[in-house]
């Protein structure tokens, strides 16, 4: 299928639907070379649509990012079309409509009766099922999800979905095309929620959960997902930019299409806030506030506490290994011993890296968790959990430890998997999960999480940092906590943790 080409620029690209993302996806094909004809079934809207277009070339032009000669070809292409019969000779169709099934299934079949047998016809929704809504039609193999982000000209990913019985060829072309366009496409298997969509619902419920668990507060949460997590927003900053309404619905659907999976369920809390009328931005209210003179809450952070003069390092710390470089250019002294993963504080307690358990169920040891970083190097801050059993002494050395690496420190409550080592294990368990499933390729699933919703790392990589081993322990470990499945790790998590494991001995055994 590697000979099917992208439709030609000179052939026409029909848009259905000119709100946001339907101006979008049409300034795209025009800035391709394509002739664009605009439809919809509000009279006038059309020709708004238009004319948004042609200013948003103007500002391009202003900023020489297109030139003259090129904005005026672009409008003399873009045509606005009063009926479905003026895109007769279209050579793809976008719909961007509302997100209702039956309105969608209705506007495909009476296109199906007015476009070419070949012409290509594309949905942008981004929560409805593409197999269903191609489930009426004469030709359903020539229909494919367009899936743009929004806004459309600048964001690149695209996701292309196959629904059921879309033709290997369709959807081929339809790649190629969004390729064409300057886009990055990932191909995607019919599934609720695509890949972004469903792939990104951890990122804001195990947030939520730490929430609810009275672990941290929301500002701290945020903070550490930004600084030590490497993610450029924390969840509950996003989803006030979103819309808590519109974020909570997106994850209520995804948890309904996967037939009430505990793995996708909706948080209380946000529902809570959502009833509230508490939406975000738009409403100057969410998690947090908003207006002129709004009071921002801080995140949690520890008051400078000594340094210690040594630690001891107990085997390999695995991830954080590059801890101990940043320690030794601290000055600190390391002292090595072969076997374990943690490290001794000069007081006997004992630092270690979030693996699923919490402090109080070890049984009184001296024990300081510490979260994941995506870059210890880099991070700004650092998590630490403690027990209420754990020494004033052994928590001072702990948050002095971090502090001389250039950390700011943040103590939160005793929760399992803390905050950035769950949020990750499970990102990493729905990424794999999808893979094994053929939602989608490893690379596709990592290109969709870095550009769709900008992450640090796709959830393939920070497994290959984090180890299969850790995800399927602190998973294992956190479903011990709650026994409801959410935390149990999918079969393809545990069939890579042991082959992991049999690599490690392998090679110790060489």
């Amino acid at each position: 299928m590697t000979d099917i080409e992208a439709i030609e620029p000179g052939r026409t690209v029909a848009v259905v639907g000119t709100g946001t993302m339907g101006q979008g996806i049409a300034q795209v094909a025009l800035v391709a070379g394509h002739p664009v004809r605009l439809h919809d079934t509000v009279p006038g809207r059309a020709r708004e649509a238009a004319a948004a277009i042609t200013g948003r070339l103007d500002r391009l032009v202003q900023k020489g990012r297109l030139a003259p000669r090129e904005r005026d070809a672009a409008v003399a292409r873009l045509h606005e079309a009063d009926r479905l019969a003026d895109l007769s000779d279209a050579a793809l169709v976008v719909e961007a409509i509302v997100e209702r099934l039956e309105v969608k299934q209705r506007l495909f079949a009476e296109l199906e009766e007015t476009v070419a047998d070949d012409c290509l016809l594309a949905t942008n929704t981004s929560s409805l099922s593409v197999t269903a809504i191609a489930g009426a039609l004469r030709l359903p193999g020539r229909f494919v999800g367009l899936h743009f982000f929004n806004p459309a000209p600048l964001l690149p990913l695209v996701e292309v979905v196959s629904g059921f019985a879309t033709d290997e060829t369709a959807a081929t072309r339809a790649y190629a095309t969004a390729e064409a366009w300057g886009k990055t496409p990932v191909r995607c298997a019919d599934t609720p929620g695509f890949i972004v969509n469903r792939l990104a619902r951890p990122f804001y419920a195990e947030a939520l959960r730490v929430y609810e668990e009275r672990g941290a507060d929301p500002a701290t949460i945020d903070a550490v997902l930004r600084e030590s997590g490497g993610f450029r927003m924390g969840p509950f900053e996003l989803t006030d930019l979103i819309g808590q309404d519109v974020n909570e619905a997106v994850t209520r659907s995804v948890w309904e299409a996967f037939h009430q999976d505990p793995k996708f369920t909706p948080s209380l809390a946000q529902r809570r806030l959502v009833e509230s009328g508490r939406l975000g931005r738009k409403t100057g209210r969410g998690w947090y506030p908003y207006g002129e003179g709004a009071d921002r809450p801080c995140a949690r952070t520890e008051p400078p506490a000594p340094a210690p003069a040594s630690v001891t390092l107990h085997g390999h710390l695995g991830h954080a290994q590059a801890l101990v470089g940043l320690m030794e250019e601290a000055g600190i002294t390391v002292r090595r011993r072969r076997r374990g993963a943690r490290i001794t504080l000069p007081g006997g307690g004992e630092l270690r890296l979030a693996d699923g358990r919490t402090v109080f169920e070890r049984g009184g040891e001296e024990i300081v968790y510490f979260d994941l970083a995506h870059d210890y190097t880099t991070a700004t801050r650092i998590a630490l959990a403690t027990a209420a059993t754990t020494s004033a002494e052994t928590l001072q050395e702990a948050v002095g430890l971090f502090q001389a690496l250039g950390k700011d420190v943040t103590v939160i409550g005793d929760v399992p998997g803390m905050i950035v080592a769950r949020t990750v294990a499970m990102l990493v368990d729905l990424a794999v999960d999808a893979v094994e499933r053929g939602v989608a390729s490893a690379d596709d699933v990592d290109t969709a999480m870095r550009l769709g919703v900008n992450y640090p790392a796709g959830p393939m990589e920070w497994a290959a940092k984090f180890g299969y081993r850790a995800v399927a322990g602190l998973l294992r470990a956190m479903h011990e906590h709650h026994p409801t499945g959410r935390y149990a790790p999918c079969l393809g998590v545990l069939r890579r943790a042991c082959e992991d494991e049999t690599a490690m001995k392998d090679q110790d055994s060489r």
